[in-house]
């Protein structure tokens, strides 16, 4: 028996069957991408953030884990020796829903800065006071505070040098701790001799008084034939004549005759500065109008009192007074009035 092949019915059949496979293949694809697609938009399982404020670390990040959420971790001093370890904050906050695998951030106290008093004794006061603002600048609280105002005694050591403190170093620190200091105001009477100061500006007289460690009082008066505007024309005490170094040298500068010719003002800056105990640094700058920029006209250790100071400026300047870094006052210089003439001495 003999059998006939149809070729041609063989090769449609064929060709359907890789049709039909290729569109179950295509609808297959087609049916993962809406389940990658929908399990895309249902995104991660939601978490409650649970509240880990003051407990200790470990157990903070077991609760972590639980909840499928990871830490960030930050640390930083404290108030207390007994908290180290232990969580301060945290963000998000407690009760806050968010998709597992958030970072929680948490803030775990590394405890206190300090365990014991230090010995300040000998040091210059400010200094003290600058170096614990340093240290606790990243802390939450500052656990060493200065009681002010100081106490105060004349002794040979230098103005500012602390002399006591209580509570005394080596004392253990289990919370905040007030320092009190008694703090030298130098000694009682130093006699010095007065500079010449005949012929110099004012920057260049204060400078000198400075290196003498002596104070100085401004005043103006106008120029008077060949004498040169902006100069000292005289002193009191006289020069190498002796003075107590808590006494102010009284200097007095030339003015121009009349208005400069550039529209400046020559003028003396006058301020009561509250009295201090022992000389603390002044510096008197000028801002220029329209701009950010100071200028120093003179920097000089000073008790109290009225200080003063002569200076040449456009009118719109600002003077700016300030004592240990702090703004104690600022003026606007207005221009000359016209008529105005300073007192004949």
């Amino acid at each position: 028996m003999a059998f006939k092949m149809n070729a041609g019915g063989d090769t449609a059949g064929h060709a359907r069957l890789v049709v039909m496979t290729a569109l179950g293949i295509l609808a297959l694809a087609a049916v993962a991408a809406l389940l990658v697609f929908f399990i895309a938009l249902r995104g991660a399982e939601q978490a409650m953030v649970p509240d880990l404020r003051d407990k200790d670390l470990l157990t903070a990040l077991q609760e972590l884990q639980a909840k499928e959420l990871y830490p960030r971790i930050q640390t930083r001093y404290s108030g207390s020796a007994t908290d180290r370890g232990f969580v301060l904050e945290q963000d998000p906050t407690p009760g806050t829903i968010v998709k597992a695998g958030r970072r929680v951030k948490l803030v775990v106290s590394q405890g206190m800065v300090v365990n014991n008093i230090e010995d300040y004794r000998g040091r210059n006061v400010e200094e003290v006071r600058m170096d614990l603002q340093a240290l606790f600048a990243s802390a939450s609280m500052s656990l060493l505070m200065i009681k002010e105002p100081f106490m105060y005694e004349y002794s040979s050591e230098d103005a500012g040098t602390i002399l006591q403190q209580k509570p005394e170093p080596g004392e253990p620190v289990s919370g905040p701790v007030t320092l009190e200091f008694v703090v030298s105001r130098g000694p009682a009477h130093i006699m010095r001799a007065a500079p010449n100061l005949w012929g110099l500006s004012p920057a260049e007289a204060a400078a000198r008084l400075a290196e003498a460690g002596l104070g100085f009082q401004f005043s103006l008066r106008e120029a008077r034939g060949s004498e040169t505007y902006g100069t000292v024309v005289f002193q009191e005490p006289a020069r190498d004549e002796m003075l107590d170094s808590g006494r102010p040298v009284n200097v007095l500068v030339t003015s121009p005759a009349g208005q400069l010719e550039t529209g400046e003002v020559f003028a003396l800056f006058s301020y009561a500065v509250p009295e201090n105990a022992y000389p603390l640094p002044v510096r008197l700058e000028i801002l220029p109008p329209g701009t950010n920029s100071r200028t120093l006209l003179v920097e000089a250790d000073f008790r109290g009192g009225s200080f003063t100071f002569p200076y040449q400026a456009v009118p719109g300047a600002v003077l700016i007074l300030s004592m240990r870094g702090r703004e104690l006052y600022r003026e606007t210089v207005m221009p000359p009035m016209d008529g105005l003439s300073l007192d004949e001495i």
